[in-house]
């Protein structure tokens, strides 16, 4: 790759995740072995969660989470419209309807104030929405606290879409500890804070939400004898209870995963440190930066522009422009309900 090219995203393996990789190569088992709860227990330890279910992405995560919930032909979820499609097709493939809550332009985050107005308004409509999946932009928390207060008032669940943010903190404890939320969802593409390649984890603190999360991912299927629903007719035994999908994480891509994990601390100090390097570095240009709120510690995914007024007419030059200069910068996102589908 060319010196002076400055990628978008890019993955950083060093030789301990090699090594941990063909360790698991070189064993008796590369899926459904040892590694994959050794990497679940590893993010709950990270976490502060009771459970983590690892998956072969953060789509599926989202899919199962929203199934796990009872998401079904009917329901209404409500999500940021500034995220990838996953947010929202993870309620669609659920025959769920989905709507989107506007966000804050100075955080990129759900704005509390409007979730606040359009659920009085559900509310008198009786169009209240089952789940609502906020989305920790560019690796910074929504304001959790506040939504869970509206939970309990409006009675919906919550899926908080952190797959931007793992390593981060709201109010000093970890993004993903589900203290107000039901599920927490994790991406480790490529080019998010770690990688396991792809693949994905659900946090979670309830049990009864655990079992159904681990049982979908896997066809449904059940193999323990104490939670067989029909006679066991032998040790060969199992059932499918419930319509699952072929969701399950490999040993070998949950090795890299783990191995990547021991370094997370590191990794999104790093991070917060570039982020005020950007911040120096554009401090006399037309442009501002999300803001980050003070009870906030963001894993800084992302390093996210907003062009001033006077530029607007320009995003098309400037943006064309930057990627001539091999400065791989993106767009974060269009919104989710302007795309064709």
């Amino acid at each position: 790759m060319h010196d002076e090219y400055i990628p978008y995203g890019r993955q950083q393996i060093l030789p301990e995740d090699i090594e941990s990789v063909v360790s698991t190569l070189k064993g008796n088992l590369i899926t459904q072995g040892e590694i994959v709860p050794q990497f679940e227990n590893g993010i709950s330890e990270k976490v502060y969660s009771k459970y983590a279910i690892a998956v072969n992405s953060a789509t599926s995560a989202l899919h199962l989470s929203c199934l796990a919930l009872g998401v079904n032909k009917g329901d209404i979820i409500w999500t940021s419209p500034i995220s990838f499609v996953a947010s929202s097709n993870c309620a669609l493939y659920c025959g769920a309807k989905i709507d989107f809550i506007d966000v804050d332009p100075l955080t990129g985050l759900i704005d509390i104030d409007k979730l606040r107005i359009k659920l009085d308004i559900a509310a008198k409509k009786n169009k209240l929405p089952k789940v609502i999946i906020p989305v920790h932009l560019a690796g910074t928390s929504c304001d959790m606290e506040a939504i869970d207060a509206l939970s309990k008032k409006y009675l919906f669940s919550v899926i908080e879409d952190a797959s931007h943010a793992i390593g981060g903190t709201y109010n000093a404890r970890p993004v993903g500890c589900c203290d107000y939320s039901s599920i927490t969802v994790f991406s480790f593409h490529p080019v998010k804070i770690i990688t396991s390649g792809e693949g994905g984890v659900a946090t979670t603190n309830c049990n009864v939400l655990a079992e159904k999360l681990r049982i979908l991912r896997s066809h449904g299927i059940v193999k323990n004898p104490n939670k067989y629903i029909m006679v066991n007719e032998g040790s060969w035994y199992s059932e499918q209870q419930l319509l699952g999908f072929n969701y399950r994480l490999t040993d070998i891509h949950a090795a890299l995963g783990l191995s990547q994990l021991n370094r997370l601390n590191l990794i999104i100090e790093e991070r917060n440190k570039q982020l005020i390097f950007y911040k120096k570095l554009f401090k006399d240009l037309p442009v501002d930066f999300l803001s980050i709120p003070k009870n906030v510690k963001s894993s800084v995914h992302l390093a996210i522009l907003r062009l001033s007024q006077d530029y607007k007419d320009k995003y098309k030059y400037i943006f064309e422009g930057m990627r001539s200069k091999n400065i791989g910068v993106q767009l974060h996102y269009k919104p989710i309900y302007k795309n064709p589908y």
